[in-house]
């Protein structure tokens, strides 16, 4: 045991668009924000370090080799010159470990005010995470950070944790990728796990392009400032900044359109076709900026590009990923081959169990969209129930709260992986302990 109730261990879901972080046992994470930085070569920028007014922003970047890091939407809000947007991630593997320290910095240091030494820790990690991925982490985790003891936990594991089951087909869409792995008995079967590069990023740039083709722009936050000239009225003033990178452009818009497409996208019941949604009602939404859009059949037509793969290639602009996609299988027959893999005798339990988990799982329809398409698909024999819980705060963090779950049940407290353990076996020792 380390320690019982009185210490209470933090979990931390880095996903590939947002990190949560918060502790075991309460209902929903403390700290939410996006898991990319914003990072500037300090070569090509020789700033004076002039003690500015607001030097609390300078203080908690991180200057790591030559390059300052800016973790969490407040920093990455604020416009500065040459401020590249990246993400630590690709193909939700872990390339860049410099910017993963600095959001769980962020996370521990800036959100929770936590003392790492104090706190177990339990990271979610995605099914296709490597050994040498699993072994950094730790190394990282007990070396930097010095936590008394850790524990990496699969992120399919968790969300069938969260709702209370043990046996369960989990069918993840987060922002970089959409897996599906089934779960038996608390253990992820590894063979039967299904991924596919489209997530809700991937989703927020075709509405982007699509829109982009239709003659709209999208006017990022920094690229304009609203003057009023009657009370109620505004005029949008154009601001001109040169030295704005274009990830940063982009990150700015993505903002904007994933608001767009959380406000207006749902799932169509039916397979989208241009010629039976072409005089499909219009929506109205309005931009930051106060030019009003009117939104109409590409509210279908996005979201469907999860079931149907092929509908990229009809966008202009996202040429460069028809290719990509032409490999990629839609939901249902991503879900039906998952469980074809596994054994037989599970088959029905996983048809009657498939639960939904992240941002873009959470889309209005999707749920009885899927199960409508699996019902087609399915034996005869398999009762096919798709489950989400009916709160979206649940579907989108059900990993965190899994692994709050989990982290504060009295069973699990010796499954930690301890500093002892560490010390004494290595890095490599985790393969063990955390299967």
């Amino acid at each position: 045991m380390y320690g019982g109730d009185e210490v209470s261990a933090v979990v931390v879901d880095l996903g590939s668009h947002t990190c949560k972080a918060g502790y075991a046992g309460e209902d929903a994470p403390k700290a939410v924000f996006p898991s990319v930085v914003g990072s500037i070569d300090q070569m090509e920028v020789d700033e004076p370090d002039i003690p500015d007014k607001n030097s609390g922003s300078a203080s908690d970047t991180k200057s790591k080799g030559k390059r300052k890091f800016y973790v969490g939407s407040q920093d990455l809000g604020f416009r500065r010159d040459h401020m590249e947007v990246l993400s630590p991630f690709k193909d939700g593997i872990v390339i860049d470990w410099d910017m993963v320290e600095s959001i769980w910095d962020h996370a521990l240091r800036k959100c929770l005010l936590i003392d790492p030494k104090e706190h177990p820790m339990l990271l979610a990690e995605p099914c296709s995470n490597t050994q040498q991925q699993r072994e950094k982490a730790a190394e990282i985790m007990f070396e930097k950070y010095q936590v008394p003891a850790l524990f990496l936990a699969k992120n399919a594991v968790l969300t069938s944790f969260a709702s209370g089951r043990a046996t369960s087909l989990i069918v993840d869409s987060g922002g970089g990728s959409t897996t599906v792995a089934a779960v038996h008995d608390g253990y992820v079967l590894q063979k039967a796990v299904a991924t596919s590069p489209i997530g809700g990023e991937f989703l927020t740039d075709c509405l982007l392009k699509s829109l982009e083709q239709k003659g709209i722009s999208i006017k990022p936050r920094y690229a304009f400032k609203r003057k009023d000239i009657r009370p109620g009225e505004f005029q949008t003033v154009h601001l001109d900044f040169p030295n704005t990178t274009e990830s940063y452009k982009l990150y700015s818009q993505r903002v904007i359109v994933s608001d767009i497409k959380e406000c207006v996208c749902r799932a169509p019941d039916t397979p989208y076709d241009e010629s039976s949604y072409s005089n499909i009602p219009m929506t109205s939404y309005e931009l930051p900026d106060g030019q009003m859009i009117e939104i109409g059949a590409d509210r279908f037509k996005i979201p469907d590009i999860l079931f149907n793969p092929s509908l990229v290639q009809s966008i202009p602009g996202m040429e460069t990923y028809a290719k990509t996609t032409t490999s990629v299988r839609g939901l249902p027959q991503m879900v039906i081959e998952s469980i074809n893999k596994c054994d037989v005798d599970i088959r029905r339990e996983l048809f009657s169990s498939i639960l939904l988990a992240g941002g873009t799982a959470s889309m209005q329809q999707l749920k009885e969209r899927l199960e409508k398409d699996l019902l087609e698909e399915s034996p005869q024999a398999a009762r096919v129930k798709v489950l989400a819980s009916g709160n979206a705060t649940e579907r989108r963090f059900s990993v965190w709260i899994g692994g709050s779950i989990l982290a504060s049940l009295g069973s699990f407290q010796q499954m930690w992986f301890s500093k002892s353990e560490f010390e004494e076996h290595g890095a490599s020792y985790i393969q063990r302990k955390c299967p």
